[in-house]
């Protein structure tokens, strides 16, 4: 049977994206938040999962206001690296597991979550930052990834007691998937920022380590943290932090924290960072 091995949770900042494709890691103001994914990337190679599932927003690249799912899980053979305005980043083709997508999208559905099954579909930072900063750069990506785009661009997002149980009936799927896959799952986006209007630059770092804090050892309480609470303590683009807790959904009920790191501030934002086994 398949099973997941790991949870990987960050910010995905674009700018470390950008930073890392132009050469500008160890950069004073890049080192540090760099340093903080080191073990992190070792812990990933030594773990070689077979499979990724990345849970991620899309930043207006695949889905337009026209159409805007809730929950849009991957099912393509691959996914290419969006242009975001300024051309896609020079990363690699990101390849798919249709096998194991499909299996979800049946099981997830069946279990009375509604997903939009996705079959062509580019990425954009909101996927490659995490795998830049889990993989490195190599010239191609160690394993196939199965993309999970969550909409917390347009309000309503779903909240993050929704998330929290996709997360758990992810793992319900992914267990009874045969073939023995090792699987990583990533909860990505957040943490504390806000991008525009009067409080833009606003971060909590009080808020962040408490959001940590709960979501290692108190998940159904992260869970249960209102919408309103992530605006008013982390800021609008705060809400991103639903999606870590499909990630938490997937683990077990105890976990062990493997790595922690917090870093202020990567352009405007706080970045956050968790890697957690299954106790």
């Amino acid at each position: 049977m398949a099973e997941i091995v790991g949870g990987y949770a960050t910010s995905h900042v674009p700018a470390i994206g950008v930073a890392m494709d132009q050469g500008k890691t160890a950069e004073p103001y890049w080192q540090p938040l760099f340093a903080g994914y080191e073990a992190s990337r070792k812990w990933m190679a030594e773990l070689k999962p077979d499979v990724a599932i990345v849970v991620f927003n899309d930043h207006a690249n695949a889905f337009s206001l026209e159409i805007i799912p809730t929950f849009a899980l991957g099912c393509a053979a691959e996914y290419r690296p969006a242009d975001e305005g300024w051309g896609a980043r020079p990363v690699p083709l990101v390849k798919g597991h249709p096998d194991l997508a499909w299996h979800i999208a049946q099981s997830v559905i069946l279990d009375e979550f509604d997903l939009t099954i996705v079959n062509e579909m580019e990425v954009d930072h909101g996927l490659t930052v995490p795998l830049s900063l889990a993989f490195g750069q190599p010239e191609a990506w160690p394993c196939p990834v199965i993309p999970l785009a969550v909409n917390v661009v347009q309000y309503p997002p779903p909240t993050g007691n929704r998330c929290f149980q996709l997360g758990r009936a992810i793992r319900r799927a992914v267990d009874s998937f045969e073939p023995g896959l090792r699987v990583a799952i990533f909860g990505t986006g957040g943490m504390s920022h806000q991008l525009q209007a009067e409080r833009a630059g606003l971060i909590n770092a009080d808020f962040d380590r408490r959001f940590l804090d709960l979501l290692v050892n108190e998940p159904e309480a992260a869970a249960a943290i209102p919408h309103v609470e992530y605006l008013r303590e982390a800021g609008s683009e705060g809400i991103e932090l639903v999606m870590w807790l499909v990630m938490r959904g997937a683990m077990n009920a105890r976990v062990r924290e493997v790595h922690r790191h917090y870093h202020v501030p990567a352009s405007n934002t706080a970045v956050g960072h968790l890697v957690l086994e299954n106790d």
